[in-house]
């Protein structure tokens, strides 16, 4: 593939003024969060049957005075209003159905709410405002209790909108800072809410039934729900019917408006969006993303395409200057996360000519590690300080050990001289053999990383020695090692392939901090850092016993500090 990060910087990354997405995302948000409230009033009304069904109804007066005014009854009809057509506008700009689960169960239960909303407002407040119908609680249960399937089908309806409402409340929260310390606090919520709830219905069913033992109470009930006059009762049955078929009719004309786009499309030319492994042919108008889902090319997407978490974005190759340009959304996501000029989110970038894309975070990422992402994941020029680690003499040591005391030996190592590293601040890169790379820096900079580095040799040679007084009665001579630290200009970003990605650096600087460790034997030290470290760290370097060396690919030679026993630098 072309190598884009090569290319200039394209017109695509000038940013377009007004995005109408944006607008749709925020009638979307408003409207869900009006209707959210709704159920979640509704939900905590009905908790308040478990102390009676007066406290029920007492709740109702107070639910009633908040939603059923005339200007909040409007706001709260609007919300329903355009939630329910952009649902179904969602649904019509998708060139895929192909959704992660948790989008197919909120589409498929957001689909639901409407048919069994419409019956039971029908029958409670457009029927009250018809004709006086009596809507309390009391008059408003003994009529579902006759009626098994509306009971639970009424159940049913709650639960399906609080469940709707959560996953998108909490897939609109959880990349927020705050918001995962307490997403545990708030699941048990959600779930003991609706438990509340039914079991308030529950409680007040069985007053209700109780009062029903009184005939005069059932008489006075079913007058109460009873249309006064045959006309009435043919209006309220005319205005369920023309609902249900209103949005019966709203969804089938979605779907076809969506195949007759994909019959007119079918005939445009197709452009190719080429990955690493594959090419995937699309009509002009797919995004990268529902092109990855329809080829079945595992790609991430916490957000669902929504384009808030940026965990979909691509590195583009050939093409890339043909690439429309962000929107004002798009940029700032891109902007937030520091993204390259040839960086954009595959949730929002829709390819107008044929297009080389590559993924850049791995496919299972999850919402809980994409604040572990940095922006120099994706490879930044950073100063960091690099430190190589190896024992000394262990081949001569591993001839004459078995396998399993040397894989011990190894593994008691690595976990002393690990935790001396991250307890110092450091990352390991990798280890090598018997050897260790690790970066300092890499997050608070090189003045840090210096000083980190520098403790951390310090906690290594102090851990070494106790491993050695440990072991010494399986050791033939006591472990020794070596270390070189230095500072500089590094490539730093997550590389590899499959399950072997990690971040690392590479650069001249990575290999002159090789070439130092090595240089330990030869000068008789355990530890060898650069002038550069020192400097970063703030160290006279005249402290040390110096030596000027010359490393193998450096034109110029090197000023080093040799330390002889790294634990002198705790002092």
């Amino acid at each position: 593939m072309t190598d884009a990060s090569a290319l200039p910087e394209p017109s695509a990354r000038r940013v377009a003024a007004l995005d109408p997405r944006a607008v749709v995302r925020s009638l979307r948000l408003a409207s869900g969060l009006v209707l959210f409230t709704f159920v979640f009033t509704h939900l905590l009304n009905h908790t308040l049957g478990i102390l009676g069904l007066a406290a029920m109804e007492w709740g109702q007066a107070l639910f009633g005075w908040l939603w059923w005014r005339d200007t909040s009854a409007f706001v709260l009809a609007s919300a329903a209003a355009v939630h329910v057509s952009l649902a179904l506008w969602s649904i019509y700009r998708r060139r895929s159905l192909v959704m992660s689960p948790w989008e197919a169960a909120q589409l498929g239960f957001g689909l639901l709410i409407p048919p069994l909303v419409t019956a039971h407002v029908i029958e409670t407040k457009i029927a009250y405002d018809l004709y006086g119908a009596d809507g309390t609680y009391r008059v408003v249960i003994f009529h579902l209790d006759q009626s098994v399937l509306r009971h639970n089908l009424q159940k049913l309806l709650l639960l399906i909108a609080w469940i709707h409402g959560c996953i998108g409340l909490h897939y609109w929260l959880r990349l927020r800072e705050w918001y995962r310390p307490i997403t545990r606090y708030l699941f048990a919520f959600a779930v003991l809410l609706p438990g509340l709830a039914l079991a308030g219905f529950i409680a007040a069913s069985q007053e209700v039934s109780a009062l029903a033992l009184d005939p005069a109470f059932v008489e006075r009930a079913r007058q109460a729900v009873a249309p006064p006059t045959p006309e009435l009762a043919a209006r309220l049955a005319a205005i369920r019917d023309y609902t249900f078929l209103s949005l019966a009719g709203l969804l089938a004309f979605t779907l076809a408006a969506r195949q007759g786009r994909a019959a007119l499309e079918a005939r445009k030319a197709r452009v190719q969006v080429v990955y690493p492994t594959t090419r995937v042919r699309v009509v002009p108008g797919m995004t990268v993303l529902e092109a990855s889902r329809s080829a079945g090319i595992p790609h991430a997407s916490v957000c669902g395409g929504r384009g808030r978490c940026s965990t979909c974005r691509i590195r583009l190759g050939a093409g890339y200057h043909h690439a429309p340009p962000p929107t004002a959304d798009e940029a700032k996501v891109l902007q937030r996360v520091a993204a390259g000029p040839n960086v954009r989110l595959a949730c929002q970038l829709r390819p107008t000519h044929d297009l080389e894309v590559v993924p850049i975070l791995p496919p299972d990422i999850q919402a809980a590690d994409i604040r572990k992402v940095k922006d120099y994941a994706q490879g930044r020029d950073l100063d960091i300080v690099v430190m190589f680690a190896d024992l000394r003499g262990f081949t001569s040591l591993s001839e004459h050990k078995l396998p399993y005391d040397l894989v011990f030996l190894l593994n008691r190592y690595f976990a002393e001289m690990g935790q001396a590293i991250e307890t110092a601040g450091g990352r390991i890169d990798k280890f090598i053999g018997d050897g260790i790379m690790a970066l300092f820096g890499v997050d608070d900079g090189p003045e840090a990383g210096a000083k980190s580095a520098l403790t951390a040799a310090a906690a290594m040679a102090d851990r070494l020695e106790r491993l050695n007084t440990e072991l010494a009665a399986t050791l033939d001579a006591p472990l020794k090692i070596g270390i070189g630290l230095h500072a500089g200009h590094a490539i730093v970003g997550e590389m590899g392939w499959g399950r072997a990605v990690s971040l690392t650096a590479i650069g001249d600087m990575v290999n002159t901090a090789s070439r130092l460790e090595s240089l330990t034997k030869d000068l008789g030290a355990q530890l060898v850092f650069s002038e550069d470290v020192a400097r970063f760290a703030g160290l006279d370097l005249d402290q040390f016993a110096q030596e000027e060396v010359v490393i193998r690919g450096r034109q110029t030679s090197l000023r080093v500090a040799k330390v002889v026993d790294a634990r002198t630098l705790k002092a």
